[in-house]
Order: structure tokens, then sequence, then C-alpha cells
């Protein structure tokens, strides 16, 4: 059985890690160099960074933060945020990016999936999913949340796997900045639908909703941020605590 990830998540604004409720009310969260180079230390299994705001104000990635970040860490690192283009893709790896995250821009150009799979290998693509249950369907948003689209999650999971993403990351709207927990029912779904690691976002609020989310949403690992940046819960007792469940952790 492969281990369960634990992943902190910097999402950027600003130049600044910052974080909110249900996508809006974003509040500092602190210098995302510091916040990375501590999440290593503390036994982080991968970090995301998403430049939160470069879709929206469409522009690139900020590279020169990347390059930071890599530069501080020595664990794999995915970075989203604007990217739009193969070229984009080739500038962040070569500034120390492992994988790339791409959302916005995949919905609206399913092909870029296949072109940076194809160049780079699929364990390079991450397609991150942003859903909002709205009655009882799942449906897509685009630019952080803030475009609806007709694509219902399931199937958009399905034909991002079959063109080549190597892993999704779901993001339940309407849990994300609740700490109510995960959107495990969902969850749980989506590892029935897809055969790609899927990495579970939005409402951890404790230890506890890490192991319900690896147990009844069958994640393949988990992604918080607010919980880590404000030390509500420290990764070394969390990896602990999972354990102590039967979870497979690394320590």
């Amino acid at each position: 059985m492969l281990t369960k990830r634990i992943i902190p998540c910097l999402d950027i604004k600003n130049g600044r890690t910052v974080k909110g409720v249900n996508f809006v009310d974003l509040k500092d969260a602190g210098d995302p160099v510091e916040l990375a180079k501590k999440y290593t230390e503390t036994g982080a299994d991968e970090l995301v960074f998403l430049d939160i705001s470069a879709t929206e104000e469409r522009r690139t990635t900020l590279v020169d933060l990347v390059r930071k970040i890599a530069g501080a860490i020595n664990i794999p690192f995915t970075v989203g945020g604007g990217i739009s283009s193969v070229e984009d893709v080739d500038i962040l790896l070569k500034n120390g990016a492992d994988k790339i995250s791409i959302n916005s821009s995949a919905v609206k150009n399913p092909n870029l999936i296949n072109e940076i799979a194809s160049k780079y290998g699929s364990q390079c693509v991450v397609v991150a999913i942003d859903a909002k249950q709205i009655e009882n369907n799942w449906m897509v948003h685009l630019v952080g949340g803030k475009v609806a689209t007709k694509l219902n999650l399931f199937d958009w999971a399905k034909e991002v796997e079959q063109r080549g993403a190597g892993e999704i990351l779901f993001t339940s709207m309407n849990n994300d900045g609740t700490k109510n927990g995960f959107a495990n029912q969902a969850l749980a779904k989506l590892s029935e639908t897809v055969n790609i690691p899927i990495i579970a976002s939005g409402g951890a609020g404790s230890m506890q909703h890490f192991a319900a989310t690896f147990i009844d949403g069958k994640a393949d690992a988990a992604l918080a941020a607010s919980v880590f940046h404000f030390q509500e819960i420290e990764i070394p007792e969390l990896k602990q605590f999972l354990r102590s469940k039967k979870i497979d952790v690394r320590i």
C-alpha cells in the first residue's frame, strides 16, 4: 500500500501567503519562503504553491518566488496558477518546480494536458479541480472559484485521466476554509471513477479530519493550509496520530 502524503499549500497573492474561507475573505498567513522551509524541516511530504490571482490578473506565475522556494526545500514541489502553455511549464520546471498544476487553462484547452504529459510525463501533470456541490451535482468552477461551468466533477476527472494527468487535486469549494472536514463522499466516488492518485483539499480542521479523508474518502494525499500556517496542527504530531490509526505515513 502506498504511503499517504501530507501536503501544505501556499496560496500566494501579492507575494504573500494568504488563506480565506470558501475562496474569499483572504487573510495574510506569512512569508512563503519561511513557511516552505519550516514545512520541509517538520516532515511535509510535498509542497504545493498556488498563485491564486494569476489567472484572474491574466499573468504568468511568480517565477522569482518559485525559484526562491525551490532553493529552500528538498521535497517534491508542485506549482500552479496562470499556466496556459508548454512554455510556461518549461520555465517553471527550469526554476525548481517538480510538478505543475493546471486548472482553468485545462478546461479552456483540454489538449494542454496531453501536450504537457507527452513532453514531460504524466508524473509532472497535476490537474486541479475546484468544484461546488449545487443541489446533488458537483460542478467545476474556474478562475479561483469565481466562474461556474457546466462540467461535472466526475466526468471531467475521467477525461483528465484519459488525457494524461498523473494526479488530481480536488478542492471542495463548499468545504474550503470551513474546518468542518473534507468532502469525503465526493472523494470516495472520485477514487472509484479514476485510477490516478487524488489529493483531497478543502475543510481540514482537526487531525481526525485527515484520518477520515484517508479512510472514508480513500484519498491518497491530504492538502491543507490554514491549520498548518497558523500552527493549529503540527505535522509531526499529525503523522503520529495517523500512525496510531493504522494509516501508513512517512515519519
